[in-house]
């Protein structure tokens, strides 16, 4: 490379994931394979508009990349329409939003703070402005229970149009067809975000909103669905949802779409679809529990009491007296990066919540099991109970150190 700054930089970065532990949920390796499409020639390529329906020319191999990426899409998660040009889930669910919706009218959604997603309703998102949301929560944060009861009783009041499955920080499984049943007694559309657990949906190791009668799917394509950053909006069997979504996208809110990435969805949703990756997905979830098992042993916190997928929210400062921007920092400092993050009824602000939050996607790829991962819980808990303790956070970094070096990041996947 030319630019030697950048190159710098380029290399710094691939030096500090290979040597440090990612536990960011929201976070993954992709393969080799994925960073050559999503860096190849379809970058040069201006394509607004939709296979066989473009507004330029020289569309042969675009048009045919993106019919497979949507073919792939389809057949990973069981529907009949996907519109892969999304640049990732925000503007995913601003898509359907706009598609479905007039200004003014409700979403239900899950209180962030319980483990929704901003774009569920916090009020200084742009949907938020736009759109009225109401929201529901956890019955009790210690066992992770929606409060269904309450949730129809919300439903029934406000009469939204669209009612909103999904979350960012929320261990456990939800009732899809409770939602579904909820949403038909009030005519409601039902849409699920599933950005964090997509890639487990299409291994088929956790379920498919689908398969509960849910309308639409939004999701960016990385996380544990393991691709290149980007948005996908799914939609079941509904032909007329799927038109005023694509409408929706261009030339509603986006115009060209970028076909580098697209090329890249469409090589990891292949991969997606490979033995290996359903058995990758059965370990993300025996890897998270394994963790989750540990922090249990030691009497911290979980909300929700531990995990049904690849992440886990401890109260740190309930527990332990850390916050968790301090946690934050203290693990980062020995090699091992999470987020900070509210937790339900947190009374602290959100740049130094009482939580952290982490997860195994990334681990997994690496070729952590059980062991491993139960393993990097105690060096955690250990750092955050001697968190000022210079010589210990020198030890725990020379341990992280070395599974790093056990388990370098791979290349290929299939």
């Amino acid at each position: 490379m030319r630019d030697k700054k950048v190159e710098k930089l380029i290399k710094s970065e691939e030096k500090r994931q290979a040597k440090g532990l990612e536990l960011i949920p929201s976070e993954n390796y992709v393969s080799e394979d994925v960073l050559k499409a999503n860096g190849s020639v379809f970058t040069n390529k201006y394509s607004e508009g939709y296979p066989g329906r473009r507004y330029y020319g020289g569309q042969d191999f675009t048009d045919a990349v993106e019919r497979l990426a949507i073919e792939r899409a389809c057949k990973l998660f069981k529907c009949k329409y996907a519109n892969v040009q999304p640049h990732s889930g925000a503007p995913a669910n601003l898509a359907v939003y706009a598609a479905l919706l007039s200004p003014g009218d409700t979403v239900l959604g899950m209180d962030l703070s319980h483990g929704g997603h901003l774009t569920h309703g916090h009020p200084m998102t742009l949907p938020a402005k736009i759109y009225k949301f109401v929201n529901y929560k956890m019955k009790n944060p210690d066992t992770g229970e929606i409060d269904y009861e309450n949730l129809r009783k919300i439903a029934l009041e406000h009469k939204p149009k669209i009612i909103l499955a999904g979350f960012s920080a929320y261990s456990r499984s939800l009732n899809y067809k409770k939602f579904v049943e909820i949403a038909r007694e009030v005519g409601a559309v039902t849409m699920a975000d599933m950005a964090h657990i997509a890639g487990l949906i299409a291994a088929g190791v956790l379920r498919n909103p689908f398969d509960d009668g849910f309308d639409i799917i939004t999701s960016t394509t990385h996380k544990t669905l393991r691709g290149p950053r980007g948005g996908i909006i799914l939609t079941r069997e509904d032909e007329e949802i799927a038109k005023k979504i694509d409408k929706s996208i261009f030339p509603g809110i986006q115009g060209g779409p970028h076909m580098h990435t697209i090329a890249a969805k469409a090589v990891a949703f292949g991969e997606a679809m490979t033995p290996k990756y359903k058995a990758y997905a059965k370990q993300i979830l025996k890897n998270a529990k394994a963790m989750a098992e540990v922090f249990k042993k030691n009497n911290i916190r979980m909300i929700g009491g531990g995990t049904d997928n690849h992440l886990i929210l401890v109260d740190v400062f309930g527990s332990l007296g850390v916050t968790g921007k301090e946690a934050q920092t203290a693990l980062d400092e020995v090699g091992i990066t999470l987020n900070m993050n509210s937790i339900a009824g947190d009374t602290r602000k959100p740049l130094d919540p009482s939580g952290i939050r982490f997860g195994t996607p990334a681990i997994t790829t690496r070729g952590f099991k059980e062991k491993e991962c139960a393993y990097v819980a105690e060096l955690m808990i250990t750092v955050l109970k001697n968190k000022d303790d210079k010589k210990i956070k020198e030890a725990v970094h020379k341990e992280i150190k070395k599974l790093a070096k056990k388990f370098p990041i791979p290349k290929k996947f299939v």
